[in-house]
């Protein structure tokens, strides 16, 4: 199954409209959003267009499509407003043999890795700078973020489908790809 992942919304109206035009785009069945949908966060400035409530009317119709893990940014009253599950701090997904470990990255990341067997993948947002690189005997992966990139990235999500992690820009162009498993 084709999943786009995406991380770092932080309630901007502009960027969600244009990951949801590459949900389109790629014909993707399902989206995973890896967290800090709604709240840009304390250190971050004011994203464009800045607009949680049109964010939340935008995600809502597609809760069917949508499953989605807890950023350091989501609340309780996030759930409150969101029609679909957001307070997880994990989910995992098979991919192959493979299992990929998809959070936001404040809790799990490559400094405290979570429980995986070799050849795994760890998958999470919050550094909002794309990655997919193979670590010892793990893949590290990070779709980048939607609305607030950081180190001269542009703003990115990636597709996962067939073994294959592949991160883009929002206007679809490949930024890169790794084979994290069959």
């Amino acid at each position: 199954m084709k999943i786009l992942a995406a991380s770092d919304i932080h309630g901007s109206a502009f960027y969600c409209r244009r990951l949801l035009e590459a949900l389109e785009r790629e014909e993707a069945p399902r989206m995973l959003l890896l967290g800090d949908i709604l709240y840009h966060g304390p250190r971050n400035d004011l994203p464009a267009e800045y607009a949680p409530k049109e964010v939340i009317a935008m995600l809502n119709p597609l809760k069917d499509r949508i499953f989605s893990v807890r950023g350091n940014c989501e609340a309780e009253v996030d759930q409150m407003v969101l029609d679909f599950p957001v307070l997880a701090d994990y989910c995992l997904l098979p991919v192959g043999q493979r299992m990929v470990f998809c959070t936001h990255g404040h809790i799990y990341n490559e400094d405290n890795l979570p429980p995986m067997m070799p050849g795994d993948s760890l998958l999470h947002g919050h550094t909002h700078i794309p990655r997919a690189e193979l670590c010892g005997d793990h893949w590290i992966l990070n779709p980048g973020s939607v609305s607030i990139p950081k180190n001269g990235f542009p703003p990115s999500y990636a597709i996962l489908e067939d073994g294959i992690f592949t991160v883009k820009k929002l206007d679809g162009e490949e930024m890169m790809r790794a084979e994290i498993g069959r």
